[in-house]
C-alpha cells in the first residue's frame, strides 16, 4: 500500500510493502517485500532496503545507506552521510553505511557516516554510534559502549566448575587445584595432567579501559585457556549458533576455549588482569577475525 498523500517516485518497492502519509522516496531507492515504512520519512537515491524491514517515523535515509533484511529503524534514528557537511558542497560518493540483518537501532539514535552495524545489534534510544558495532552487541551512550550482547545465555549455575581432572571435549569452565594456609593461597597445575593442552605461548592483558572490547576472533587450530588473575571480566563464547556468557572473578577458574569458537572479553574492571596460555606459537593465519568470515568456515569445516 502506498499512501496517496506521499511521493513514491521509484518503481523497486517490493510487495506488500506499505508506505504512509507524507513520505518522499526517490528514484533510485529499492525498497524489499513486506516492509513498514511510516509517516514523515524520506529516503534518497542510493538506498537500499531489504525485505521485512520496519522504518519508523521521521527517519531520513541518505545515500550511500543499506538496510538489510529483518532490520528495526526507530522514531527520529539520524543517519548522516558526510563527516565535514558545507552547504553546497558534496561529496562525489558517500560512506557506505550498513544497518545488518536483524538489527534493531533505538529512538532518537545518531548514526555517524560509513558505521556498520552488525548482524542482530542492537542500538539503545539516544545512542551516538560513531564506530562499527559487531554482531549481537548493545550499545548504548554518548558515544556509544557495549553493554551486553543480545541472545547470549549467562552461566550463572551454582555447580562448581569441573576438575581439570575431568576434562572432556565438551568441558569449558574449570576449577583449579588451591592450597590454603595462614599464608595466602596458592594455585597449581602440571601440563598436560591438569590443564586441557601443553601451552607454547602465554601472554598478559592488563589495563583494559572500562567499556573496551577484546577478543572478537575465532581460532583455526590454537586451544587456549584464560585465567582472571586479579580482577574481573566477562567472556562470550560463540560456536555460531549460539552465545554463553562467563564471568572470570577469581584466579583459581579457568575457561577453555576451543578451536573454532568466537571470543569475546569486556565488562574489565579496572584492576582486571587476563592471563591466557595458548597452545600454538603467535600465527596471523591462524586468526579469523570477520564474524562473517566466522561463520563461512564453521560452515564449511562443519
Amino acid at each position: 500500500m502506498q499512501h496517496k498523500l506521499s511521493d513514491i517516485q521509484s518503481n523497486n518497492v517490493g510487495m506488500h510493502t506499505n508506505i504512509w502519509q507524507y513520505c518522499v522516496v526517490l528514484p533510485g531507492a529499492v525498497i524489499g517485500d513486506n516492509c513498514n515504512i511510516c509517516s514523515h520519512c524520506f529516503i534518497e537515491n542510493d538506498v537500499i532496503i531489504g525485505n521485512r524491514v520496519t522504518i519508523k517515523c521521521g527517519v531520513h535515509l541518505w545515500d550511500g545507506i543499506t538496510i538489510e533484511d529483518d532490520a528495526f529503524v526507530g522514531p527520529n534514528v539520524a543517519f548522516t552521510n558526510d563527516k565535514y557537511p558545507k552547504s553546497k558542497q558534496h561529496l562525489s560518493s558517500f560512506p557506505a553505511t550498513i544497518v545488518k540483518k536483524g538489527a534493531s537501532i533505538g529512538a532518537n539514535a545518531t548514526i555517524l557516516p560509513g558505521i556498520s552495524i552488525g548482524t542482530n545489534a542492537m542500538i539503545g534510544a539516544g545512542a551516538v554510534v560513531t564506530k562499527d558495532v559487531p554482531p549481537y552487541a548493545i550499545v548504548k551512550g554518548n558515544p556509544s559502549k557495549i553493554t551486553g550482547y543480545t541472545n547470549t545465555q549467562l552461566n550463572e549455575s551454582e555447580q562448581p566448575a569441573v576438575s581439570p581432572h575431568d576434562f572432556d571435549n565438551d568441558s569449558v569452565l574449570f576449577q583449579l587445584t588451591t592450597a590454603s594456609d595462614i599464608r595466602g593461597d596458592l594455585i597449581a597445575g602440571e601440563f598436560p595432567k591438569h590443564l586441557p593442552f601443553e601451552p607454547k605461548r602465554i601472554f598478559l592483558v592488563h589495563g583494559v579501559p572500562t567499556g573496551k572490547v577484546r577478543g572478537e576472533h575465532a581460532h583455526k587450530d590454537c586451544h587456549q585457556f584464560l585465567i582472571a588473575t586479579h580482577g574481573t571480566l566477562n567472556v562470550i563464547l560463540d560456536d555460531g549458533t549460539s552465545r554463553m556468557e562467563y564471568t572470570l572473578s577469581s584466579p583459581n577458574m579457568g575457561l577453555y576455549i576451543k578451536p573454532g569458537v568466537w571470543g569475546i572479553q569486556y565488562k574489565y574492571s579496572a584492576d582486571a588482569v587476563l592471563l591466557v596460555l595458548a597452545s600454538h606459537t603467535y600465527d596471523p593465519s591462524d586468526y579469523i577475525r570477520n564474524y562473517d568470515a566466522f561463520l563461512k568456515w564453521k560452515q564449511e569445516n562443519s
